[in-house]
């Protein structure tokens, strides 16, 4: 059971690649790269300025939900005999 959730998790890591990599590329690009202002702002510019941190959120709450970052499994430096 454990083996196969693992294996879903890097599954999942990888379809995060790939889509990552699939927004910066010339698709989506050509799409963005217009003269049109949005806000006054250039939609590539938007497209980056939002598509960055949107991709951030969304990576840290499949980490989230993974449990891979719990307060158990992070190491703050201390030493092991503290209370």
């Amino acid at each position: 059971m454990k083996e196969s959730q693992e294996s879903s998790i890097r599954e999942a890591w990888v379809l995060c690649l790939i889509l990552g990599l699939i927004m910066i590329n010339f698709p989506f690009i050509h799409i963005f790269n217009t003269e049109q202002l949005v806000f006054g702002i250039p939609k590539l510019v938007l497209y980056f300025f939002t598509g960055w941190p949107i991709s951030i959120v969304v990576i840290f709450f499949f980490v989230r939900y993974t449990g891979k970052e719990s307060p158990d499994s992070v190491d703050m430096g201390g030493d092991k005999n503290d209370p």
